[in-house]
């Protein structure tokens, strides 16, 4: 058995073998899909603090941040914590530019009991007083609980979380409401494209190529 046994689709979604063994993203990587309103591209950036550098490449490309919290007992106080990773995610993305924001609070499968309503109210509690001081506007960000690996309110409204009424936004441009993370994905503003102006083109990376330069 190679690894973490428990990273299920790190198989699927991981290509390094590094990544794979370690249950780890480590490169940035894209997936693409539509949905009924938008084309979207998926930036999974690493979430481990020793490819930061990776995670601000994939970052700064962004037009909204999709922080993934994880709501499994332990893991949340980890990445929460001083020098966790969810505090510097939602740090880095803010600095970037990134001010639309989505939170989805993860692996509600795992709480304790599964599926937990007062979990994911802390959660949502002790998150949204972190962005909050970072710059984020709580009210504008869509708190979502689910579940990755059973499905749960990513596509559809899950029957194991009933006690969730779904999630609102309020904003300047406009308030928007839904229950899956699909749907908060559909209510993100696309920033305006100054398509007017003269062409920039942003530059992730430079590849040398050896004898040619």
């Amino acid at each position: 058995e190679m690894g973490k046994g428990s990273f299920k689709y790190a198989w699927v979604l991981d290509k390094l073998k590094a990544e794979r063994e370690r249950g780890i993203t480590i490169d940035i990587a894209l997936w693409k899909f539509e949905t009924s309103k938008y084309y979207v591209t998926i930036i999974d950036a690493p979430g481990h603090r020793d490819f930061i550098k990776n995670m601000i490449t994939g970052t700064s490309q962004a037009d909204c941040a999709v922080l993934i919290v994880a709501g499994g007992v332990g893991e949340f106080e980890a990445g929460i914590s001083k020098n966790g990773q969810t505090r510097e995610h939602a740090l880095l993305a803010f600095t970037l530019g990134v001010k639309q924001l989505i939170v989805g609070v993860n692996k509600m499968d795992s709480t304790e009991p599964p599926y937990s309503q007062a979990r994911f109210e802390e959660i949502t509690k002790e998150v949204s007083a972190y962005i909050k001081k970072i710059g984020y506007n709580p009210a504008s960000v869509a708190f979502v609980p689910i579940s990755g690996w059973h499905g749960d309110n990513m596509l559809e409204p899950s029957t194991n979380m009933g006690w969730f009424k779904g999630w609102k936004i309020e904003r300047k441009e406009g308030n928007a409401n839904g229950v899956t993370l699909l749907d908060a994905l559909d209510a993100i503003l696309p920033p305006s494209r100054p398509t007017d102006k003269p062409l920039r083109l942003p530059l992730q990376d430079v590849y040398k190529i050896g004898g040619i330069g």
